[in-house]
């Protein structure tokens, strides 16, 4: 059996595995990327139809390419996202191998390196990058009904309105995905209730700027962790339809029925917490603190920026927010469907090495692995809030492979030493001066 040998290997050709065949090419790091399907498949197969980017053009991209024909403040379709990764894969040459499934990765015994097994044989590597992103496994939650009358999705699978039976639909979380799926719904004629969750609620822009860009002024993208208490606290952001602020009052002045948190079903009925005022109170504060901070930038800043008090109106409580929802019977409601958007955990089940904590978490620092020669890249929050969008990758790509090259040349040296090593104690001939 023939065994092929590359000193790293990535695995994944996502944006994560993209930009790691970036910066190690111009460190000069041989490496071979696999993928099992093709290149920026996540954004091909496992997005509803109307998704765009939820940043704009000139933010979610990498420095060494801009998107062909789109407005630099336009969403990008996942369509165009996938195409600008394939055009980027060209440009650098990535050396990508699609249609390869890696099957296990194990450490070496008495050699250093790892065994990788693909379905396509056998590769013998020093290091390996798993670049496969964080939207591995839709979760959906265990409180979820044996009920074969109701039609149940992830959003992973959810794909357009026409999808779904007749009837009325429970989108569970008011994240980015249940929020857009939700109003994408309504706006079909569809009669939606969205639970709403702890969540933040940041301006899609104001006073003529991104939030995109107001987040890296202020410095929060390069937050290196999360605020105590909000692992479980969801962004509701949207550029659906050229991007706009989510209000969930509005969408609820508009027919949506809003509830709290769901917390079981029985009996043919579905139980919501008490905390939907809550939770809209805490998703106002997020709000009004972000345009807090824009302002003072702008005060001590003294930038000319139009005034935009308008955005700080809220509206009026709707009848589903001051007389929650407590209780549902899912027959008399008419509801058929539901959209569980409720998040993806990762699979690393191939990657048999000591770099995980006991809930099966990569254990790493800055994407740099416990275990030396495995690393992690595309993760939340690998080295900063800024981590999990498209230009954060590339950031945290560049740090690792920087890592990979610095190990390199320590590895280098012992070789060479070696060799001198073994020059000095070799016998030298006599040689005679006359």
């Amino acid at each position: 059996m023939t065994v092929e040998s590359i000193d790293t290997l990535v695995v994944g050709a996502g944006q994560a595995g993209v930009a790691m065949s970036e910066h190690l090419g111009n460190l000069g790091v041989p490496h071979l990327v696999l993928e099992r399907h093709r290149i920026a498949e996540a954004w091909r197969t496992r997005r509803w139809d109307s998704l765009v980017a939820n940043g704009p053009a000139w933010h979610d991209r990498f420095p060494g390419l801009e998107f062909y024909d789109l407005n630099p403040d336009a969403f990008a379709s996942k369509e165009q996202v996938a195409a600008y990764f394939e055009a980027y894969a060209r440009k650098i040459n990535a050396p990508v191998r699609t249609g390869v499934e890696v099957r296990s990765v194990e450490r070496n015994t008495g050699r250093p390196g790892f065994t990788v097994e693909t379905s396509e044989g056998v590769i013998e590597a020093n290091r390996v990058v798993a670049a496969t992103g964080p939207f591995q496994t839709p979760v959906i939650p265990p409180i979820a009904p044996e009920d074969e009358t109701l039609t149940q999705i992830h959003s992973a699978e959810y794909r357009n309105p026409q999808q779904l039976p007749e009837g009325a639909v429970l989108v569970v979380g008011a994240g980015s995905s249940g929020v857009q799926i939700a109003e994408e719904l309504q706006c079909a004629g569809k009669r939606v209730y969205l639970s709403v969750g702890p969540h933040d609620r940041p301006p899609r822009a104001y006073r003529g700027r991104d939030f995109c860009w107001w987040l890296g002024v202020l410095g929060e993208w390069d937050a290196e962790m999360m605020r105590p208490g909000t692992e479980h606290v969801t962004i509701a952001v949207s550029g659906a339809n050229g991007g706009k602020t989510i209000d969930f009052r509005e969408l609820a002045h508009g027919g949506m029925t809003l509830v709290g948190r769901t917390r079981a079903f029985a009996g043919g009925k579905v139980i919501f917490e008490s905390d939907l005022a809550d939770n809209l109170a805490a998703g106002d504060e997020n709000y009004l603190s972000k345009l807090d901070a824009a302002d003072d930038y702008i005060r001590r800043n003294g930038i000319d920026l139009p005034e935009e008090p308008e955005a700080r109106a809220i509206p009026p409580d709707p009848q589903c927010v001051s007389d929650p929802i407590l209780e549902l019977d899912l027959a008399e409601a008419g509801i058929t469907s539901i959209v569980w958007a409720t998040g993806f955990s990762v699979d690393y089940h191939w990657l048999k090495v000591d770099a995980f904590d006991d809930n099966g978490r990569p254990r790493h620092q800055r994407g740099v692995s416990s275990e030396p020669g495995v690393y992690f890249v595309g993760l939340p929050w690998l080295s900063r809030r800024g981590s999990s969008f498209i230009w954060g990758v590339w950031h945290d790509a560049r740090h690792i492979a920087d890592h990979i090259a610095t190990q390199r040349k320590y590895l280098a040296y012992h070789a060479e030493a070696q060799r001198r090593a073994g020059d000095d104690a070799s016998p030298r001939r006599a040689v005679t001066v006359e």
